[in-house]
């Protein structure tokens, strides 16, 4: 049963792509908003689909926006339920560009329909080969190389922001960085990343307290807000491909909730958002049960608590216009 039905939901990250025997796309996208709960806006993620299959390299990125700007608009025709889906738009470009990095921008703000709000470029790296890197990060230490802050002064003049990820050991890069640039806004993916596989398997009291430390530092920056959700795969907080059947949402929320409970209580409801991080996230729970396992971790707080997670926040830093903010 769907927990607190009327809850409006902004889900801040999702993909959509069509890959050899894998597809999600907008229909497939519908069947799992349409699942129960009030969502009524999404924001889609960067995740290499659609580049253009010609021209400069640095410019290919801009082939995604342009097609989300297309879902986007077969959304708001109303043909496809209430949701407006894509309402933001995340992208890619590579920051380590660095000046040059403002024409693809501005091609990608000329494609976007006025709904891309900025691009994310990913750092997580780390030197196991188990871990598998973020497909934009070339090695350690991405946030710090002067290119890429070239680049990202060229981001933040044109007013967009940066979504921003890596893996928990690399959280003090992303403080460094958020220092650096104060009035750029940086959202944080995935709770930033803490890892529980590999060389960390076995390390959850030892992982949980470096990342609460990462995590801490980072919420003295106030320029940066932070996604809530989006660890099933790098958590590894149970096999999901090995489980008989898909955690309840009660078992879901028990492995996730300290996490997110702390990222409430480090960064505030003004500045945590929810994600779905779909279609990733389904080899291990439906969007529906994900959706009932965060609400089930912030049943304590107040409605308006709730609001500004589950949707307000996202409302204002996304700039969706969505009127949920107050």
């Amino acid at each position: 049963p769907i927990i607190d039905p009327d809850l409006a939901i902004v889900d801040t990250h999702h993909h959509l792509w069509d890959l050899p025997g894998y597809r999600y796309l907008l229909h497939d996208l519908l069947a799992d908003l349409q699942s129960g709960h009030n969502l009524v806006a999404t924001v889609f993620e960067e995740c290499h689909s659609m580049y253009r299959a010609s021209g400069p390299v640095e410019m290919r990125p801009v082939g995604e926006v342009e097609f989300c700007a297309g879902v986007a608009a077969m959304s708001e025709s109303g043909l496809y339920g209430s949701t407006r889906v894509c309402a933001g738009i995340v992208g890619f470009a590579d920051l380590t560009l660095g000046d040059r990095v403002a024409d693809v921008l501005e091609a990608q703000i000329a494609v976007g329909g006025g709904r891309f709000r900025g691009i994310r470029h990913a750092g997580g790296w780390d030197a196991s080969p188990i871990i598998g890197n973020s497909h934009t990060s070339s090695g350690p230490g991405l946030y710090l190389r002067s290119d890429f802050r070239a680049g990202m002064a060229r981001l933040a003049k044109l007013g967009l922001s940066l979504d921003a990820w890596v893996f928990h050991p690399q959280l003090a890069d992303a403080v460094d960085l958020a220092r650096a640039f104060p009035s750029a806004s940086i959202i944080m993916c995935h709770m930033g990343g803490p890892l529980g596989y590999g060389p960390y398997a076995g390390k959850k009291d030892e992982v949980f307290a470096a990342w609460k430390a990462g995590m801490k530092e980072l919420a003295g920056c106030p320029n940066v807000s932070v996604k809530l959700g989006g660890v099933m795969m790098r958590l590894a907080a149970f096999d999901s491909m090995k489980a008989p059947p898909p955690p309840s949402s009660a078992e879901l929320a028990g492995h996730w909730g300290p996490y997110v409970s702390t990222c409430i209580e480090l960064f505030g409801p003004d500045r945590c958002m929810v994600e779905s991080n779909f279609p990733v996230e389904k080899m291990g729970i439906s969007y529906s049960g994900l959706w009932n396992a965060l609400k089930r971790i912030v049943a304590g707080c107040s409605a308006d608590e709730k609001m500004k997670i589950f949707s307000a926040t996202a409302d204002r830093v996304y700039r969706l216009g969505l009127a949920t903010s107050g």
